[in-house]
């Protein structure tokens, strides 16, 4: 079968491979759709702080079921998506059923090889049938269920002011759960692109580009008094440390980036807030459960998100193009 591997930061190799056999509790996949996000973006740049190389990446995937057991619930061509993050099931975080933060967690992609492949097998306990969506939507679910884990742990509310430092992927799909809680989004980041984007086709609320005046456009927008829930997605530090002070007084922070440092803040502004400082990571099967539902009832623009798409074979030449200046991508689906 072909495979693209990242041999280190900066180079990708297609090669052939055996077909993985399947093992006992799990099933055979055919790779159908893979999307890059910007965690295979931070491997293939070598800014990935759990990773070791060689690598397979993807993680975000859907597929069709080649042999599973048969008792199984599974069937050669049931259409179906992964739950990346393989989590342990028997450790202080998954017995609360917090198995997106599990002690032992492996990620495809991450902790062991992914489905930028023809053929990946996994446990069957990650597998799901993708009933009601498309393949296409399907390999889509985890980024948007990473922004609608973010938007269920910060507990956001109708009528509440939210703002999502950054317009990446991630920093979308918070927007659009945001949005369907009924809150009051506003996005900052860089890029006058993708602020035109998350106006025109996810309609926040309002949208600030970052800059000297940014600090009195979005006390502008709240009355000086900051917004109610803040997310950083932008992975950088500094960004993430900036953050604080665009919190309401009794508002909540919440971090979805994750980088290697020390994020840093004022005490007496914490304290003087009472602000809820929260962690956001990965998804959990109800988070994926939200975003099918979302999904099924047409409230993701999902066909917008996808801006661009490639072959398999062509991942080696193309994929570095999604870093050059001037691609407005949002999300790109590699087809397999």
């Amino acid at each position: 079968m072909l495979s693209v591997i990242c041999e280190s930061p900066g180079v990708l190799r297609a090669q052939q491979s055996d077909v993985p056999v399947r093992v006992a509790g799990e099933v055979l996949l055919r790779v159908s759709r893979v999307g890059i996000c910007g965690t295979d973006l931070h491997i293939f740049t070598g800014n990935q702080p759990y990773l070791q190389y060689p690598r397979v990446m993807g993680h975000e995937f859907s597929g069709v079921v080649v042999e599973a057991e048969h008792n199984s619930g599974f069937a050669p061509g049931d259409g179906v998506y992964v739950m990346p993050y393989l989590s342990c099931g028997q450790c202080v975080a998954c017995r609360q059923g917090k198995t997106n933060c599990c002690v032992d967690i492996k990620v495809l992609g991450v902790h062991r090889d992914g489905a930028l492949a023809e053929y990946l097998s996994v446990p069957a306990q990650f597998v799901h049938k993708a009933e009601g969506v498309t393949l296409d939507q399907a390999a889509m679910l985890e980024f948007l269920a990473i922004g609608a884990h973010a938007v269920r742990r910060a507990e956001v509310l109708a009528d509440q002011r939210v703002l999502v430092v950054g317009a990446g992927p991630i920093g979308m799909a918070a927007m659009i759960f945001a949005k369907l809680r009924g809150a009051n989004v506003t996005c900052l980041d860089t890029r006058s692109d993708r602020l035109e984007f998350c106006k025109t086709r996810l309609n926040v609320d309002a949208t600030v580009g970052v800059g000297p005046t940014d600090a009195e456009q979005l006390a502008s927008l709240t009355n000086n008094e900051f917004f109610d829930v803040v997310f950083d997605a932008t992975g950088n530090i500094d960004a993430m440390n900036r953050g604080f002070g665009f919190v309401a007084h009794g508002g909540k922070y919440t971090l979805i980036s994750i980088v290697p440092g020390q994020v840093t803040f004022s005490d007496p502004e914490f304290h003087k807030r009472e602000m809820t400082l929260l962690a956001s990571r990965n998804a959990t099967t109800a988070d994926f459960e939200t975003v099918l539902e979302a999904m099924r009832s047409g409230r993701i623009p999902d066909q917008a998100l996808n801006t661009h798409r490639m072959r398999l074979a062509d991942v080696p030449d193309a994929f570095p193009r999604l870093l050059e200046k001037g691609q407005t991508v949002v999300k790109a689906l590699v087809e397999c």
